[in-house]
């Protein structure tokens, strides 16, 4: 493992370690926004996209509630008046969309019905719609109303610095992104997708508490470099499987970091930068170790964020991700961007249960590849964490790309897939599409047939792309594995004595005797988010009609099912029966659980795993012959 030092410092007492370091301040207060005409089509893109999540997640009973209205532009909603103050009818203009939900919503926004005026800024929004929630429920109102602030100013921020950050990429990188290739390539692509909306959280390129100087220093979007702080602890306080000898080649000692006294009885966890104020202090106190650690003075080892910001590469070894804690959210308030200790054991359990099945089904042992992450430490708590991410090696020449980057707008015009297209696919993103959607739901049904489903989404699963004895080949590349569904019977049927037992995992909710809970968790992950969202995405962009897009997927989908088998009752009668010929999908109801409401008043035992339901657009993509 390379390592790159910054300047020494003296070695510290090991006291508070964290007392000189105050937390970051944030400067969004002294660097107002730009105003005009791109505000204010930030601010319209911001609101589509928000008023589409919520009526899709029937908030304040936009879709159960609304009364259709035919008026000359087209079709709207009207939503009456509630009881609350300042409550009125609202009127919301839809129109056709088919993809989870039947309708989304369009311009001219939102309307109050009493004097025609027109709500145009995040913040009339979602006033209006807080006067008609649950009193019980109105703080949340105000936590999302601060979530769109931050992310409408980080979309214009990213809109002020395309340039700047496309320049810089291609100098670094060259022009073509087909040709980024390696896992220091995949970073670059990681820039370029953080710049894209979510499929389906509408905020989610906005991360709490953290302002524009912060964002540039750290952001995946920006595509930085940082050096790592480290915090020194005592080794009976860390949990660390398969002890010192387990850690990466060249892990720093505290000798090192400069404090060689500390070198037998203490080892070193990296912090992410973020995080080495106050919130690393508070979580000493919680743990009781205020009084037995340091921070060293000295950083050491330079790294780049990936697109999920919390896990970094290191610079000279870009093979190796560090997931560091931070203490933010993304994805709603309640998504917490800490490690729970927990998670990491289950990370590594459910690595090691897809490997037991790649042993099994000899097909994928050459076409997915997993990244290691058996590999962990933590003090108890979830702000004193890592996770040492390894990825396989021989991926220099290949293109290594997350499928969240595949519609992101590419240097040089169209996008990433058009560009992947041209080198391997003849020119054609559909039949690269075709061909990931072939091995994407291939390995995801087998996994059902198993008695597992993945939250393998469009960030945890890259794909790598080259050619082999000229012709091209595609794989794909998984990581974090923490959070699945585990059919407890279906293992036991299938892998024998080599099912995991429930004892092995941390999250007792990851077992279920339920066929639907993994029907839904593939549905909303592999299916919604993996497969239509590109159908529906490429329709928008012109590189095929939808229904062909749609005809597409559900192809692919049911010969992967077919493949199952047909015994009664078996996984492929329920993948047919929840999802190829279901009247209606779930849908992730992530705003709701993630933002708007508390755990107690949504219901949700887990706020990623929350559903409400949708279209089953495969439906119209089915055989009507």
């Amino acid at each position: 493992m390379g390592v790159h030092a910054v300047t020494a410092a003296t070695e510290p007492a090991p006291a508070d370690p964290a007392a000189t370091e105050p937390a970051p301040a944030d400067p969004a207060a002294t660097e107002p926004a730009p105003a005009g005409n791109d505000a204010d089509a930030a601010e319209a893109g911001l609101l589509l996209r928000v008023l589409g999540a919520l009526l899709r997640e029937d908030v304040v009973g936009l879709r159960t509630r609304g009364t259709p209205v035919r008026l000359p532009d087209g079709r709207w909603l009207r939503l009456a008046a509630g009881d609350g103050p300042g409550a009125d009818a609202l009127l919301l203009p839809v129109t056709d969309d088919g993809f989870q939900c039947a309708d989304a919503a369009r311009l001219p926004l939102l309307r109050r019905e009493s004097d025609g005026a027109e709500l145009t800024t995040a913040d009339e929004v979602v006033a209006a719609l807080r006067a008609l929630a649950d009193p019980a429920d109105r703080g949340g109102f105000d936590h999302f109303a601060e979530e769109c602030g931050q992310t409408l100013d980080t979309v214009r921020l990213h809109a002020e610095t395309r340039t700047e950050v496309t320049e810089a990429l291609t100098a670094r990188y060259g022009p073509e992104p087909a040709d980024w290739t390696g896992l220091a390539g995949g970073l670059a692509h990681d820039t370029l997708a953080a710049r894209l909306d979510h499929p389906v959280y509408p905020t989610a390129r906005g991360r709490s508490g953290f302002g524009r100087s912060q964002l540039r220093a750290y952001a995946p979007e920006f595509h930085p470099r940082f050096a790592l702080r480290w915090i020194v602890l005592p080794e009976d306080a860390v949990t660390l499987p398969g002890g010192r000898a387990a850690l990466p080649l060249r892990w720093p000692t505290p000798a090192v970091l400069g404090l060689p006294r500390l070198d037998r009885s203490h080892l070193a966890l990296p912090v992410h930068p973020l995080s080495a104020g106050a919130p690393l202090r508070e979580a000493l106190r919680r743990t009781g170790l205020t009084g037995r650690t340091v921070l060293a003075g000295r950083p050491y080892l330079e790294a780049v964020p990936t697109l999920s910001m919390r896990t970094v590469a290191l610079v000279d070894d870009p093979a190796l991700h560090l997931k560091l804690p931070l203490a933010t959210a993304s994805l709603g308030r309640l998504n917490r961007r800490t490690i729970k200790p927990g998670t990491l054991v289950d990370g590594a359990a459910g690595q090691r249960l897809l490997e037991s099945v790649i042993a099994r089904e000899k097909r994928f042992a050459d076409t997915v590849l997993l990244a290691d992450e058996t590999t962990y430490a933590h003090a108890g708590d979830e702000l004193l964490a890592v996770l040492c991410r390894r990825y396989p090696a021989g991926l220099d020449a290949s293109a290594v790309v997350p499928m969240a980057a595949l519609l992101s707008g590419a240097p040089g015009g169209g996008l990433v897939i058009d560009h992947l297209a041209r080198r391997f696919y003849g020119g054609d993103p559909v039949a690269l599409l075709d061909a990931c959607l072939t091995l994407l739901l291939d390995w995801q049904t087998t996994l059902f047939g198993y008695g597992i489903a993945l939250e393998s989404h469009q960030q945890n699963i890259s794909l790598v792309l080259d050619t082999d004895a000229g012709a091209t080949r595609l794989r794909l590349l998984l990581k974090d594995n923490d959070g699945p569904r585990l059919h407890t019977a279906r293992l036991r049927a299938t892998l024998g004595a080599d099912a995991p037992a429930p004892s092995g995992f941390a999250d007792r909710r990851i077992f279920t005797d339920d066929d639907r809970e993994l029907t839904d968790l593939f549905t909303t992950i592999t299916v919604h988010l993996c497969a239509g969202a590109y159908a529906f995405g490429l329709a928008r962009h012109g590189r095929a009609p939808l229904d062909a897009l749609l005809r597409l997927v559900r192809d692919r989908l049911a010969e992967a099912v077919e493949r199952l088998g047909r015994r009664s009752g078996g996984p492929a009668v329920v993948l047919r029966a929840h999802v190829l010929d279901a009247p209606r999908l779930p849908v992730k109801a992530m705003v709701t659980a993630g933002t708007l409401l508390s755990k107690e008043r949504s219901g949700a035992a887990d706020i990623n795993k929350h559903y409400t339901d949708g279209p089953n657009y495969l439906l119209r993509a089915g055989d009507t012959r």
